[in-house]
């Protein structure tokens, strides 16, 4: 058996590890990917940002994906969390809308605001 000391240095290294907020740095996009996301055209979203990424060799960006971010309606959506920013939200997108943010908010660091799921529900 591991002594305790041993234990929580254990659990230290393992909490450090999954620790998805507080060290992260640069830019996170999430794909909402669950049922209604996919059959809303989240699969080509999800590809057109990431190769719009790598065509732009944009770096400390990671694009992911999530289950349901939680608004079917809105899909396909996607969460954008740069760092020292609020998180941005947009809806109801487009392989093209996707391109569009990618250019205008990640690279220009300008939101695109007619996409954002405020100006949606205006």
């Amino acid at each position: 058996m591991k002594s305790i000391a041993e234990l929580q240095k254990i659990r230290k290294e393992a909490l450090e590890k999954v620790n998805l907020r507080s060290d992260r740095k640069g830019t996170r996009i999430v794909v909402g990917m669950a049922t209604c996301g996919i059959s809303a055209g989240a699969r080509p979203v999800m590809m057109a940002l990431i190769e719009e990424v790598k065509k732009r060799n944009v770096e400390h960006v990671v694009v992911t994906q999530t289950g349901c971010i939680g608004a079917c309606r809105l899909e396909p959506m996607i969460e954008v969390y740069k760092e020292g920013e609020e998180k941005v939200t947009y809806v109801d997108l487009t392989a093209e809308k996707a391109r569009k943010i990618i250019v205008d908010h990640i690279v220009n660091g300008k939101v695109v605001d007619e996409y954002t799921i405020g100006a949606y529900e205006k």
